[in-house]
């Protein structure tokens, strides 16, 4: 049946009429303006139908996968690994692969400055393939400074995006995270240069910081020239009770002996190139406490402790309590 057409007065291109019509044409309305025709009374009401369909499994979607960051501490000493673990919770109903490309990965972060700008990724995190059955939890731990440049201090916020499967650009978003970098006065430094590249100097530093309730302690090696600070290494825990002992070596490298609890010691070595060279840890022997000493060949070692090894006196302890726990015939 055709249907005729009565020419809105003014023209079909009239002045005022937004929602204007030809004969034979797809009518468009624009949603802003009220609707005085039967037919288009139609398709508005199928656009707010499509928008609420469209609305309604999106609600839906972002409670399938949960995202959520969890930080050690909010405050961060200058060059500190800046360690976040996200933990993605699948509650789709069916177990999902998560794979992403170079150009788009299925887990990215976001990180803005003090300011609000988004900070350029150095990074991409490479998590590789990862399945997550369906009502289960998979974390995983990253070092948010090896992806982005974190050089200047003061506030910074994060949250990360997970893109599930056959999802392009758009992903679930975890909360916005919060954390700060600082810097404290050196409680003991010393340049030094570095072996094998001349005019090239190192300045060591000790640094006590507290970066959530507790006193640490941390090494750090920065340009010396520049002040660039290269590496930045959390000692952990600190009793001030009894000062650190350092010194350098005749290659070079800092040693740092300090009291990690009433009855531990730890010895600690740094290069100049910031890498750490290992931790070894000592107990008081019937002499007192250990100390450094520095022998003719330039070599230090630590003097008066007994070595301690956390992981053989477990298993000590471990075998002496299977022993007690034997009934008493067994010895008879």
């Amino acid at each position: 049946m055709l249907r005729s057409f009565r020419r809105p007065k003014g023209g079909w291109m009239a002045e005022n009429s937004r929602n204007f019509t030809l004969p034979g044409e797809i009518r468009w309305i624009d949603v802003a303006q009220p609707v005085r025709y039967g037919f288009g009374r139609m398709i508005g009401h199928r656009i707010l139908i499509t928008l609420a369909i469209l609305l309604g499994f999106a609600a839906s979607a972002s409670s399938q996968v949960t995202v959520d960051l969890k930080f050690p501490k909010s405050s961060y000493l200058h060059g500190e690994n800046v360690l976040v673990a996200v933990s993605i919770t699948n509650m789709s109903g069916q177990d999902l692969v998560f794979q992403g490309s170079e150009r788009e990965p299925w887990i990215d972060f976001m990180v803005n400055s003090g300011r609000g700008v988004p900070l350029t990724p150095v990074a991409r995190p490479a998590f590789g393939v990862v399945k997550i059955p369906a009502g289960k939890t998979v974390a995983r731990s990253v070092e948010l400074n090896k992806l982005y440049s974190l050089n200047d201090l003061g506030n910074y916020s994060v949250y990360a995006i997970v893109r599930p499967p056959g999802r392009q650009g758009a992903g679930f978003q975890s909360q916005r995270h919060l954390f700060t970098v600082s810097t404290a006065k050196p409680y003991w430094s010393q340049v030094v240069g570095v072996p094998g590249k001349a005019g090239q100097s190192r300045e060591y530093r000790l640094i006590q910081f507290t970066g959530g309730r507790k006193l640490m302690l941390y090494v750090q090696v920065a340009d010396a020239k520049t002040g660039h600070v290269l590496r930045t290494h959390g000692l952990g825990e600190s009793l001030f009770f009894r000062k650190p002992t350092i010194t350098v070596d005749g290659a070079l490298t800092m040693h740092v002996l300090y009291l990690a609890t009433p009855e531990i010691w730890g010895h600690v070595r740094v290069n100049p190139d910031g890498e750490f060279l290992g931790r070894d840890l000592f107990k008081n022997s019937e002499y007192g406490d250990p100390s450094l000493i520095k022998l003719q060949d330039g070599t230090v070692r630590v003097n008066g402790g007994i070595p301690y090894d956390p992981k053989a006196e477990a298993e000590r302890e471990a075998q002496s309590r299977k022993a007690s726990d034997r009934p008493a015939f067994i010895y008879e």
